[in-house]
């Protein structure tokens, strides 16, 4: 068992390392088809709900799956601010930090348009990876990161109101339905930038409304740092989930805003919002108050090479690795009758495996990839 020892310093958040981890683990076990070997089982009942669960909702609708990216720009927005506070502690200005931070993000667009390329085999002009988009909303986040919380608080339910606005009173011909897959506002921009429609949904000017996340995992390392005490943090984190939860439900269930993930409308950005705090505070309890850290280490060690995983198991992980290893998995196993479908289970689960594996060789080497 690793040591975490380091990581538990006065610069860093325990919660938020773990944070990290849980996120690209769940990600990685999506790159190593756990999710859709388990699915392929045709499991009934509860068990198979809970499996339900790691697919995105098709339209409107909310499952845990629709948290993932939420939290991962909710926490990259608390990372954001950390890190400024303490080189502004250094001395390090704002304008010095604004080119280390833009050159970072730059890097981020290049990484999620690349991305792309590799998933289609060619070469492609894409913007609806994640890392594409966190280039964006980090940029915004970062413009406003000294203003004070009441001012980042309306900034980010001006881009809710700006989406609201966009989807329903601009004049796009053909794409004025503002909840139909294919017809709104987020369709005609991706016509516009990209010249296509995602298949799935998805569109690129999600970057406006999701900003708010990013804003909002600014406030919440701005709390989470500060000098109150912690049941002071976890009362405020509390509060502010209630209120994004109870916006965006009301929104949903009076018709005025379905909750939709693929086009980020503002019902779900404040649900989803919501639904991260309450994460966010009870990994905080955890970890940082309570100091329940036996098992940290399983999280931390893939967190701090969250961009490194990422596009590791984008790339060479699900191109390369899933086969190699299915080849060996079910060939060992395949002699005990078990049957293809639980045969893909097990491939699933020791590549997922091989990839926490690579990044706590990597943490006790003191490797780590930043860009």
């Amino acid at each position: 068992m690793p040591s975490i020892q380091a990581n538990n310093n006065s610069n860093r958040l325990l919660s938020l390392d773990v944070m990290r981890g849980l996120i690209m683990i769940l990600l990685a076990a999506e790159s190593c088809m756990v999710y859709e070997s388990l699915s392929a089982l045709e499991i009934h009942g509860f068990a198979g709900v809970i499996v339900q669960q790691f697919f995105h909702h098709p339209w409107h609708g909310l499952r845990f799956w629709d948290l993932v990216q939420p939290a991962f720009m909710t926490m990259a927005g608390a990372s954001l601010f950390i890190s400024f506070h303490y080189k502004k502690m250094k001395g390090i200005s704002w304008k010095e930090n604004f080119r280390h931070i833009a050159i970072r993000c730059f890097r981020l667009f290049l990484f999620g348009t690349a991305l792309h390329c590799v998933y289609a085999g060619r070469l492609v002009w894409e913007l609806w990876n994640v890392l594409t988009q966190l280039s964006v909303t980090t940029i915004i986040a970062y413009m406003i990161i000294q203003k004070s919380d009441r001012f980042q608080v309306i900034f980010s339910i001006a881009l809710l109101l700006l989406t609201e606005l966009l989807y329903r009173y601009v004049p796009a011909d053909g794409y004025t339905e503002p909840f139909v897959s294919g017809k709104n506002f987020g369709n005609w921009m991706d016509m516009i930038l990209m010249g296509k429609v995602n298949t799935d949904g998805w569109v690129a000017i999600n970057i406006i409304p999701t900003a708010a996340h990013t804003i909002w995992g600014v406030l919440a390392g701005k709390l989470l740092i500060s000098a109150n005490s912690s049941s002071r943090k976890i009362t405020v984190l509390l509060i502010a989930a209630a209120i994004c939860l109870l916006l965006g439900y009301t929104l949903d269930l009076t018709d005025i805003t379905p909750i939709i993930k693929r086009i980020s409308t503002s019902s779900f950005v404040l649900v989803s919002g919501g639904w991260v705090l309450l994460i966010m505070a009870l990994l905080y309890w955890i970890t940082d108050v309570r100091h329940y850290n036996r098992f940290a280490w399983i999280f931390v060690v893939i967190g701090m090479n969250a961009i490194f995983i990422y596009l590791f198991f984008e790339t060479a992980g699900h191109q390369w690795l899933n086969p190699v290893i299915a080849v060996f998995v079910k060939g060992f196993a395949g002699f005990t009758g078990m049957q293809e479908k639980w045969l893909d289970v097990c491939s699933a689960i020791v590549t997922l495996f091989a990839e926490w594996y690579l990044c706590l060789w990597l943490y006790k080497k003191k490797i780590f990839f930043k860009l």
